[in-house]
């Protein structure tokens, strides 16, 4: 018996820093009710969905900074959204900023959660690829202080949910190939990915032309060597001065974009996912037991990059 899944990918025009998060959370329940009209059991929201993405900017005062972050989930201004999703039966999964106490020690994160129909968290996942910078950059039009105000998540896990296996990245993260492929080997059958991606990159202006192409590519190629659902959804358009890319879609195990937002505004993209169609690739071409040849990839996890072991240490040549 196929197991079918509707998934709308909720793409998020502009937040205002003025906007608060009641206003914002009402947008997210105007696409939570679109999405459950139109027969929907999921709907993926966008990394930070809740805010302004605050990066781009170089804040002083560490209070300021904190407003960004969400203390708890659901919150005060939050559990109306979960309120709905449990009154209407649909899941949903929210990038936000997360700070929590653990052991005594607060820590920071760009956190994404799968919410299921019941409006229970049954998944937790933190950005593990930060990108961007940690120091103060004023050469830049806008800054990408991810590495400032975030610290790294531990890992890429999967959950039983919605009837298949459900995995969760963010941003950065999908241009990754070792972010696909881990939660490939667990048998991952749907990735769902929030991102906020500007249009121009400062460092390498000479990318801007194919943002909205490199974003596609990664994850399309992502969804078919690991045989998986992937559902990309953005924060688009001209955010405080920013442009982004928009681009939100959802893409089959074949590789091949499914459904597409075709605005840079609050959009729907909706696919009825057939989960068992990620057993064609899964059992033939990427049967990973089959035919992948592990003792040959060591150097992955032994080395960071070109110059650099894992432990930081620098790499030996021979000779």
């Amino acid at each position: 018996m196929a197991r079918f899944l509707t998934v709308a990918a909720g793409q998020l025009g502009p937040i205002a820093r003025s906007e608060t998060r009641t206003e914002v959370v009402g947008r997210l329940m105007a696409l939570m009710r679109q999405a459950k009209a139109n027969g929907c059991d999921l709907i993926v929201y966008p990394e930070l969905a809740l805010t302004t993405f605050f990066p781009r900017w170089y804040f002083e005062d560490q209070a300021e900074i904190d407003g960004f972050f969400e203390l708890e989930m659901p919150g005060p201004e939050t559990q109306a959204l979960f309120d709905l999703a449990r009154e209407s039966g649909i899941g949903f999964c929210l990038g936000y900023a997360e700070l929590t106490l653990e052991t005594g020690i607060v820590h920071r994160y760009n956190t994404s959660i799968l919410i299921d129909k019941s409006g229970a968290t049954v998944a937790k996942y933190r950005k593990v690829h930060l990108p961007g910078h940690a120091e103060h950059e004023p050469w830049r039009k806008f800054q990408h202080l991810e590495k400032r105000y975030f610290e790294p998540g531990s890992g890429f896990g999967v959950v039983d949910a919605f009837g298949g296996v459900m995995g969760m990245a963010i941003c950065n993260d999908r241009r990754w190939s070792e972010t696909y492929r881990v939660m490939g080997l667990q048998g991952v059958e749907m990735v769902m990915i929030g991102y906020n991606t500007p249009v121009h990159n400062p460092p390498a202006p000479e990318h801007d032309d194919l943002s909205l192409f490199h974003n596609h590519l990664v994850m399309q190629s992502g969804a078919y060597q690991n045989g998986t659902f992937v559902v990309g959804v953005a924060k688009a358009g001209v955010e405080e001065g920013v442009d982004h890319i928009g681009g939100s879609c959802i893409i089959a195990p074949s590789g091949e974009i499914i459904a597409r937002c075709t605005t840079k505004g609050d959009e729907l993209a909706f696919a009825r996912c057939d989960l068992d169609l990620c057993n064609s690739y899964k059992r033939t071409t990427f049967n990973f037991d089959v035919h992948r040849q592990p003792q040959a990839y060591g150097m992955i996890v032994e080395r960071k990059g070109v110059t650099t072991m894992a432990d930081g240490t620098p790499v030996r040549r021979k000779g």
